[in-house]
């Protein structure tokens, strides 16, 4: 068998191979704060910007619901629910956290300008 002498030499059996705690400290701090500048922070702005334009969403919208249809917002129900026509004269209700995108932006209605 071949063994070099970087391998054959004798450690000590009570180190750990990762180092000790504090070391360990210090490489996991780093890395917990690029997680949270790379990754947490951008979805939280973008969960953010996500709910305010649910909650942006007025009569003459149009939508995209999360299963694939397109309709116009016709009746904003209450904060939780809208009235959305799919059709010419179908009109179904649907939670606004359904809402995928919204694609165009309808006129504010007189009620919303005051």
């Amino acid at each position: 068998m071949f063994i070099t002498p970087a391998f054959a030499q004798a450690t000590d059996s009570a180190a750990s191979p990762f180092g000790s705690g504090f070391e360990m400290i210090i490489l996991f701090v780093p890395l917990m704060v690029v997680w949270y500048f790379l990754l947490i922070r951008p979805q939280r702005a973008q969960a953010k910007k996500r709910d305010e334009a649910l909650k942006a969403i007025r009569r003459g919208d149009q939508v995209v619901t999360s299963g694939g249809l397109v309709g116009k917002v016709t009746k904003v129900i209450d904060e939780r629910e809208i009235e959305v026509e799919i059709a010419d004269g179908v009109r179904v209700r649907i939670v606004r956290t359904g809402v995928s995108e919204i694609r165009v932006k309808g006129e504010p209605v007189k009620a919303d300008a005051a």
